[in-house]
């Protein structure tokens, strides 16, 4: 059963909420319960995985590759324990920072909804199951930024799902050629026959169409345009969760086929990863620069950071693929939290924009703390989480001898400690501005800095003691590099 829980968990805790639907006190009380059971069982499962081996179970009976098929391992374990730390705190964050009004739309039911699908992404061992679980996905998020409906937030939204419902037309065209050249789409099951497959260049061209739609979801280059058109127009609890969590599920789909279906033809496929990885690094960080809304600034850096998640796929060694998923999981906690730092500070000056905000230094120093640890590891500034990460993926990248990339990612580090002095010398150390100085400052509420507080202290233990992280990320890697365990396990070969 506990491969089932994650999933199980959400889908009663949203059918639960469902029966109070005109009660959002008690919806909060399930989703928060439901979040603290899911971190419970999902660090239960982390650590069988870890030490016992893949996880694989066959809904209603049928054996693999018939049927529908949930598989867990390391990386996948990992992705669910690290989304279940990122809803809980975002849970917490939006007591006061999501409104009465959105609260009693079914703010909570659609929460819980979009974790379930993400947390089905994540277990799929089935590519047409992979895209129902993405489908779930896309509609709650649709919902969830739309919810309250805003001009700016309906405009953010409709871009937003418009690009993705090309994505999934991505997705489907890539599943039907895929299915007619191999007659499966178990990803065990293809894992092998793909392999003997007398037609290559239709194996390639499928990778193709599903680069293009995991790469519309994770927003890398030329594919992220809706990314910064949407992400800054909702609450920041539900930008927070997106931030964190949605384009790292495309993050996560694309290491899968990569490293598990499609691996013939890698001088072609992993070099154009390659190229996309710099070239995503670069236009996110400079569009970061040029922005003058603290949003809109950290929504282009999520585009940035892709970049480095997709390097070390692209690199292609199993210390380049173990510095990408410790890169991931860095990046998820950082990233959420300097979203829910922002909106505390936006809160506090009533404004996003730079130039109407300051003086959060003088009335608030732990609050400018707070952002100096997560700015300066988003930077990769030692001994903090995102140094280790860039670490590994530059230490890989050189023993590789892709010296350009590596140089690419130190370069955009650089301009990133750049665009996080530019928040730190308008919104936090200068004076307050003028208009501002006889109003009085809102108190910062208790549920809006503890998650603050949690994400920070988990990115200074990432950075202090990274050696865990690490042991585990090069577990997965090893699993995603050499799959005779997954395949085993899922079709029951032992």
């Amino acid at each position: 059963m506990l491969i089932y829980l994650p999933l199980l968990i959400l889908l009663y805790a949203a059918i639960a909420c469902l029966l109070f639907w005109n009660k959002p006190k008690i919806q909060e009380y399930l989703a928060v319960s439901a979040t603290i059971g899911l971190l419970g069982v999902a660090s239960l499962l982390l650590k069988n995985v870890y030490q016992d081996g893949i996880i694989s179970s066959q809904l209603g009976g049928w054996s693999a590759p018939y049927g529908i098929t949930l598989v867990a391992d390391t990386f996948s374990a990992l992705m669910i324990l690290i989304s279940s730390v990122t809803a809980l705190v975002c849970i917490i964050y939006a007591h006061d920072n999501i409104d009465k009004l959105r609260k009693s739309k079914g703010f909570y039911i659609i929460f819980l909804f979009m974790l379930f699908g993400i947390n089905g992404a994540f277990l799929a061992g089935d590519i047409f199951n992979l895209y129902v679980w993405f489908e779930v996905m896309l509609v709650a998020s649709f919902v969830l930024l739309s919810l309250g409906s805003t001009k700016a937030q309906l405009e953010g939204a409709v871009k937003y799902v418009v690009l993705n419902f090309i994505a999934s037309g991505f997705f489907l065209t890539g599943i039907g050629l895929l299915y007619r050249v191999t007659g499966t789409l178990n990803m065990a099951s293809l894992s092998m026959v793909i392999q003997e497959v007398k037609s290559p260049e239709l194996v390639t061209l499928c990778a193709l169409f599903f680069l293009l739609s995991f790469g519309i979801k994770a927003a890398v280059f030329p594919l992220f345009f809706w990314l910064p058109a949407s992400y800054h127009t909702p609450p920041m609890a539900i930008t927070g969760l997106m931030a964190g969590l949605l384009t790292k599920v495309g993050v996560y789909a694309i290491i899968r086929f990569f490293t598990l279906l499609f691996v013939n033809n890698t001088d072609f496929t992993h070099t154009l990863l390659l190229i996309i990885s710099g070239l995503t690094m670069v236009t996110g960080v400079l569009g970061a620069i040029a922005q003058k809304d603290t949003r809109k600034l950290l929504s282009f850096h999520i585009i940035s950071q892709i970049g480095y998640m997709i390097m070390g796929l692209a690199i292609f060694t199993p210390l380049a693929i173990a510095g990408a998923i410790f890169y991931i999981i860095h990046n998820i906690i950082v990233k959420t939290n300097l979203f829910l730092i922002s909106g505390i500070t936006g809160k506090i000056n009533g404004s996003f924009l730079l130039k109407k905000s300051g003086g959060i230094y003088d009335h608030y120093p732990y609050l400018a703390l707070l952002f100096v640890i997560s700015a300066f590891s988003l930077a990769g500034i030692p001994p903090l989480s995102g140094f280790w990460g860039k670490f590994t993926l530059a230490k890989a990248g050189l023993e590789n001898g892709d010296m350009m990339i590596v140089a690419v990612s130190l370069i955009v580090g650089l301009l990133t400690l750049f665009s996080m002095t530019k928040i730190w010398s308008k919104v936090f150390w200068p004076a307050m501005p003028e208009s501002q100085v006889n109003e009085q400052r809102p108190p910062v509420k208790f549920s809006m800095i503890l998650p603050v507080v949690l994400l920070a202290a988990i990115t200074l233990y990432i950075g202090l003691f990274p050696s865990l992280l690490l042991d585990i990320a090069m577990q997965a890697s090893q699993q995603l590099l050499n799959p005779e365990e997954y395949i085993s396990v899922v079709l029951n070969k032992n």
